[in-house]
């Protein structure tokens, strides 16, 4: 059974059991290609199995913007995503070769007939994760909202060490995916990542992140 934190409390037998009343289905995809399209209209719910995933949108441009990373387990759906601005798309995308599980997303939210406890439970899971998906987009406004690339790691790294409880904590993706997360070219974050260990302001190890007293 997948490991999902939209599953909480659900047995695989219960699952197995809802899998008819769901219309559960599993695919495979290869990197690069699109698993879902938000502006479809399928209305479906998706779990990553394995392998893993981004959200991204896509601009009239072309230009990409990496809104989100999903390992296994990792949930995605119109109901847990706010529309994308204008001409915008935004879709999923493999990154590494991944199995998904659709659901449709009517059926989660629509009590069946046998008002099963675990259907309850599945409800009650994927309300808590549209909650900490807010919750984390609202994060990630306020990073944002900062203005200069220095301003943007300060307010991040004080974000994760409050989650934390202390100075010291490790990042929950690769540099590579924070330049994304912060929407700066790697090269210029790396650089002020650098000036910033220079300064004794913080040091940096691989994912492993300390900030020094004043941060």
């Amino acid at each position: 059974m997948i490991r999902s934190p939209l599953l909480e409390g659900v047995s695989p037998q219960e699952y197995q059991t809802m899998h008819a009343c769901l219309g559960v289905y599993e695919q495979s995809f290869r990197p690069d290609d699109v698993i879902y399209d938000f502006g479809d209209g399928r209305g479906l719910l998706g779990i990553v199995s394995q392998g893993s995933a981004v959200v991204e949108r896509i601009d009239r441009e072309g230009g990409r913007a990496i809104l989100e990373h999903l390992g296994p387990g990792g949930v995605f759906g119109e109901m847990m995503m706010f529309k994308a601005a204008g001409d915008d798309s935004v879709v999923v995308r493999g990154v590494k070769p991944c199995r998904v599980s659709f659901l449709r997303a009517e059926a989660v939210m629509r009590r069946c007939e046998h008002a099963c406890a675990c259907h309850s439970r599945m409800v009650e899971n994927l309300f808590r994760l549209v909650t900490e998906k807010a919750m984390s987009l609202s994060e990630r406004v306020e990073v944002l909202s900062r203005r200069s690339i220095r301003e943007k790691l300060l307010r991040y790294f004080q974000l994760q060490a409050a989650k934390g409880h202390g100075p010291s904590f490790q990042l929950p993706f690769s540099l590579s995916a924070l330049a994304d997360y912060i929407s700066a070219d790697r090269s210029a974050m790396m650089r002020e990542l650098k000036k910033m260990r220079e300064e004794d302001l913080l040091s940096v190890h691989g994912r492993d992140v300390t900030l020094y007293a004043g941060i």
